[in-house]
């Protein structure tokens, strides 16, 4: 092996590396097909525990009872994975999300944080939305922290809004990528004032944040950047650059 690893090194690397990406991938594929059984059996779970309840009203009077005892004997019998929580979320699950698909996007703790929604508009826009943006566990608990539904609802009609919720945010003119108020309070900045180069250096600081703040689409492109108009040079403080709109959006335009 030896020998032919030093006649053929480069073949042999490439082999090497042929059958390792093609395992890699493999691998990855199953973990992502098995997320998606087990969100199944998860939703099926709770169909069956619902059911269960609603034969008599006897058995639902005593449901926290019922997840209790179901968690001691589904442990003994099958293993971890079912504490009295987890079959609580499983519950909840198909009872807030009855028509669902996760396209392998859709992860166990991200049902958890959209299930926790009270709402149902504002739990099927951030379910669209999770989907349609192929949000991260933690992005999606950042977008419910900072209201982005509230906010993207504001001021809409309520045919406007079943149709945010249906579809998420779907942007087909400039006003719907821009909004009427931004949230920065990931900046820290001391109130009630601060200068304008401090928040300058904080949004520079905090730029991911920031991004994801402004909304779909937006691109850094640079700081003090420098544009010139008839042999003019202005500088913007921050550019940025949007992919759907394909415009520059700058910030404080002065003249040098």
């Amino acid at each position: 092996m030896s020998e032919i690893k030093t006649q053929n090194n480069d073949q042999y690397d490439l082999l090497i590396s042929q059958i390792s990406t093609l395992v890699s991938d493999a691998k990855g594929h199953l973990a992502s097909i098995i997320g998606d059984i087990l969100v199944q059996t998860y939703w099926n779970i709770g169909k069956y525990i619902v059911e269960y309840e609603q034969e008599g009203s006897a058995r639902a009077k005593y449901g926290d009872k019922l997840l209790i005892n179901l968690s001691k004997d589904l442990t003994v019998r099958l293993g971890k994975g079912f504490s009295k929580s987890n079959l609580f979320y499983m519950r909840l699950f198909y009872m807030r999300l009855q028509i669902f698909q996760t396209s392998g996007i859709l992860k166990w703790s991200h049902i958890i944080e959209l299930v926790n929604i009270d709402d149902k508009l504002e739990r099927d826009f951030y379910y669209a939305e999770t989907i349609n943006e192929k949000w991260s566990v933690r992005e999606l608990k950042r977008q419910k922290e900072r209201g982005l539904f509230m906010q993207l609802a504001l001021g809409k009609s309520k045919e406007q809004v079943l149709t945010l919720a249906k579809q998420g945010n779907i942007i087909e003119k400039p006003e719907d990528i821009l909004k009427d108020t931004y949230t920065f309070d990931f900046l820290n900045l001391p109130e009630p004032k601060h200068s304008e180069s401090a928040l300058e250096d904080a949004l520079i600081e905090n730029l991911e944040n920031f991004l994801l703040e402004l909304g779909k689409g937006f691109a850094f492109v640079g700081r003090q950047y420098r544009l010139t108009v008839d042999n003019k040079n202005f500088y913007a403080d921050l550019v940025f650059y949007h992919i759907f709109l394909k415009v520059l959006c700058g910030h404080r335009l002065k003249n040098r």
